[in-house]
């Protein structure tokens, strides 16, 4: 694939993480856990996160109250919790149900299309 093409498709990859960085944020906050906490479990779960991209969104989840925090200060260094509000449980359950939809739906796109789940040809086009 040329440099240009392989750009392209990795332009296209980190579109398509954007959009469901949240969700998979937000499936690590049922229980709380600290920024770098996450990061670490993210990355191990194969959905590698910059903190710079981590702790803004942390933010902006607190701010519309999807999330809340408590600073723990009796460690070594202070840390800041976040876990799941009420409000964002709800929400959380309503953004599985969608992505599982719409997961459903695209699976059902690419196999009309002759592609496998991992992209590859099945042989049908």
């Amino acid at each position: 694939m040329s440099d240009d093409r392989q750009d392209f498709v990795q332009g296209l990859v980190a579109e398509l993480r954007r959009g469901t960085i949240t969700i998979g944020v937000l499936s690590q906050l049922t229980n709380p856990k600290y920024g770098y906490a996450l990061v670490e479990s993210l990355t191990a779960k194969g959905i590698p996160i910059e903190p710079g991209t981590l702790y803004p969104l942390l933010r902006r989840l607190e701010k519309q109250e999807v999330l809340t925090s408590e600073w723990e200060t009796t460690g070594a260094k202070p840390r800041k919790y976040y876990v799941l509000s009420e409000t964002g449980k709800q929400i959380y359950r309503q953004m599985c149900k969608e992505w599982a939809d719409m997961n459903d739906n695209l699976k059902q796109l690419i196999e009309e299309a002759g592609f496998n789940e991992r992209g590859g040809n099945d042989g049908k086009r």
